[in-house]
């Protein structure tokens, strides 16, 4: 069957106007699944034929879905954090579009992208993997201590899963700030703190063998020593 999806407000920055396929019985908690990490999708309702529905609600074909941000308080770009974990391609220029507003004097981006060439050995692709629910509340966590900490204004942080190509992001980190100071100081930050202390593994493919990627040690802070043996006497 086919619906069809409207977003509106901010939600347009993340998502078209299109007909989606569905196998029958699909309900509304269905369609949200499919639309993964598009967009920001915590705290807004659904409606079918302009009747606000659950997630429960099945949907059949020809309804018209509406994807309603709040309608009272703020934006994705006005909220601090935005933070994902995603398996699709990251669109780039639509997160750091949608993190902008009047307030900032400055952007700044990390675009982390997975390079031909790691020390001498040619790069067919690289595969990610983390301990997902863990690793999402660590950048979440990162990315509010990163506005306490620097004071800027919003932080968006999305880091891809799965398998990745050369010239994929693997990593986009956008900071906004009214200042570039600040901004430039929590962007590095963020990807120094994220690379030693979010748990997600780097699996590298070259045209000559696979090897999984040296990480950086645990700070002392976290790291779990194991006891020393003690000596015989």
């Amino acid at each position: 069957m086919q619906v069809h999806v409207l977003p509106f407000g901010i939600l347009k920055n993340w998502i078209a106007a299109s007909p989606l396929e569905f196998h029958d019985g699909a309900a509304v908690a269905d369609l949200l699944v499919s639309l993964g990490t598009a967009a920001p999708l915590r705290g807004i309702a659904v409606s079918v034929n302009a009747e606000y529905a659950a997630a429960a609600h099945v949907l059949r074909d020809g309804d018209e879905v509406g994807l309603l941000p709040p309608v009272s308080g703020g934006s994705p770009a006005d909220s601090p954090v935005y933070t994902a974990l995603t398996r699709d391609v990251i669109d780039s220029d639509r997160l750091i579009a949608a993190a902008k507003s009047g307030d900032d004097g400055a952007v700044v981006v990390f675009d982390g992208i997975v390079r031909n060439h790691t020390r001498g050995r040619q790069t067919l692709y690289l595969d990610y993997e983390a301990y997902e629910d863990m690793a999402l509340r660590q950048i979440d966590s990162l990315s509010h201590e990163a506005v306490t900490r620097f004071g800027v204004r919003h932080v968006t942080l999305v880091h891809r899963l799965g398998r990745l190509n050369v010239g994929e992001t693997s990593v986009l980190i956008v900071v906004a700030s009214a200042h570039r100071a600040p901004a430039f100081d929590a962007c590095r930050w963020l990807i120094d703190t994220l690379k030693k202390t979010v748990p997600i593994w780097k699996k590298e493919t070259f045209v000559d063998g696979v090897v999984w990627a040296a990480g950086e040690p645990f700070p002392d802070s976290i790291a779990a020593h194991t006891p020393e043996t003690p000596h015989a006497s």
